[in-house]
């Protein structure tokens, strides 16, 4: 009796430590949302990475389970001590630390807290107690225009904002949410475009609300179509960020020497170049430094402590700061986490996993310091134990196949 009861205890002080961290990271990302500058903010990441191997210590994990924590640890910790990023080590220990915990639960909780704190934000800004309500400059589309911040700091940050948190509504409650539901949150959000003009984080959250809908609506061929669309999706949008970064390039010739009379451009540089006006500029300030960090001439295996440049290619700045093989590894990981969707008939989970791909194609919210701000660590969280004896499941029918082929053969 006494040693369930010390067990009953271990228990819950591992699910208090693991809350606790995801309050304090949620915190962290609503405060970097507003016009405060948060100068505890490294100290706060010491402390929530420690209560997540608290959680860690106080879980049982099998061999396997232990070997793959381990592999990305040391994946982790080669990264650190190259480029002197630690955003890898934290987000294993996070993840590994999710075990055992009712992720849905725990999101729910994320969705809640993020919500009221962006609302707070929101109306200390409309009361005039803090931080601005709108922002007047140059956006790259022709002139100045007055965009509304809401207390945000820029546009572009409240409709992402508005974005992450239909994504993740829609995820929690889409499934069970009535027909006109959608409509509002559609209204919504075109209605917030109004005042920011962030075209992209419109594009992207329409998108999403479509494919969430297909999913809550549609017949179970429909709900597939959907599923693989989302995985096309998500392939797409990392292979187009890579062209990017490889073609990039190109613009710098040409917003150099596009005056001249007479010079023919090719038709890729033109597309590029097009493409690149639609996007404010995103490709070509890629170009914009006498390194041209971020390009695909700037990736290395492993970054290095100089790679610090800021730019909205989200996918790109994945490896251009942690490098070629810790970017590879993720999506390695996110593709099995796809797979594991699909067969499982976990649609909304691609819907989720499909918004960040696109969203991250153009912007770089989900890039960051912030674990709290990339919803598909927690989705991760919840299945990679399941993830893991899938890939046993098929490597040991991967063996007998090849060898009853054998001994056909034979």
């Amino acid at each position: 009796m006494n040693k369930e009861r010390a067990a009953l205890i271990l228990n819950r002080i591992a699910r208090i430590c693991f809350y606790l961290a995801v309050l304090v990271e949620t915190a962290i990302v609503i405060v970097d949302k507003s016009a405060y500058t948060n100068p505890i903010e490294g100290r706060l990441f010491q402390i929530t990475f420690a209560l997540f191997t608290i959680k860690c210590i106080l879980t049982r994990y099998s061999k396997k389970e232990y070997l793959t924590i381990a592999f990305f640890l040391i994946l982790g910790a080669v990264s650190y001590f190259v480029t002197g990023r630690n955003e890898i080590i934290r987000v294993v220990m996070f993840i590994a630390a999710c075990k055992d915990v009712d992720m849905f639960r725990c999101l729910r909780i994320v969705f809640y807290v993020t919500a009221a704190g962006c609302a707070g934000i929101v109306l200390l800004s409309l009361t005039g107690i803090y931080g601005d309500t709108a922002l007047i400059q140059y956006y790259g589309r022709g002139g100045m225009e007055t965009r509304y911040t809401l207390g945000m700091g820029h546009p572009n940050a409240l409709q992402c904002m508005a974005w992450a948190l239909t994504t993740l509504g829609l995820y929690l409650f889409g499934e069970k949410m009535k027909h006109y539901a959608y409509l509002l949150v559609v209204m919504f959000n075109v209605g917030l475009f109004l005042l920011t003009g962030s075209k992209t984080g419109l594009m992207v959250t329409l998108l999403v609300i479509a494919l969430a809908y297909m999913v809550k609506a549609g017949t179970p061929r429909i709900k597939r179509l959907c599923g693989v669309l989302c995985g096309v999706l998500t392939v797409s949008g990392i292979g187009i960020s890579v062209f990017f970064a490889a073609a990039a390039y190109r613009l710098h010739d040409y917003a150099w020497f596009s005056w001249i009379p007479g010079v023919k451009w090719p038709p890729l540089t033109l597309f590029l170049a097009r493409l690149d006006s639609a996007l404010t500029g995103r490709i070509r300030v890629l170009t914009e430094n006498d390194a041209y960090a971020g390009t695909l001439g700037s990736w290395r295996v492993f970054s290095t402590p100089d790679s610090v440049s800021y730019f909205d290619l989200g996918w790109v700045r994945l490896f251009y700061w942690y490098g070629i093989v810790p970017a590879c590894a993720g999506i390695a990981a996110l593709c099995m986490l796809m797979y594991f969707c699909y067969r499982k008939k976990r649609y909304m989970e691609l819907v989720m996993i499909a918004s960040f791909a696109v969203y991250t194609v153009v912007e770089a919210h989900a890039v960051s310091v912030y674990l709290a701000r990339n919803y598909l660590f927690f989705l991760a969280g919840m299945y990679w134990p399941q993830v893991l004896q899938e890939l046993e499941r098929l490597w040991n029918d991967a063996k007998s196949a090849i060898m009853n082929h054998q001994s056909g053969r034979g």
